[in-house]
């Protein structure tokens, strides 16, 4: 996530908003679980994995509007 944005951007706006800082690790954690399940490393259920897979898209979505409220208040 943010792969295309400049690191250093990425890293300053986690300090700069704890609350960001708290919802990008929290995405980078179940990117992680959600990959060891497909790779099945991580035993998990179906229901428990879509479960993560669906939190994981609205961190993302929530992490993106915060991205673009930023980008849109420093222009």
């Amino acid at each position: 996530m943010f792969e295309s944005m400049q690191k250093d951007d990425v890293e300053a706006l986690m300090k700069a908003d704890p609350e960001f800082r708290r919802l990008y690790q929290h995405h980078q954690e179940l990117d992680s679980k959600v990959r060891d399940a497909e790779l099945g490393v991580l035993p998990l259920d179906d229901t428990s994995l879509a479960g993560m897979k669906r939190e994981k898209l609205y961190l993302k979505d929530r992490l993106t509007r915060m991205w673009d409220q930023r980008a849109a208040t420093a222009h």
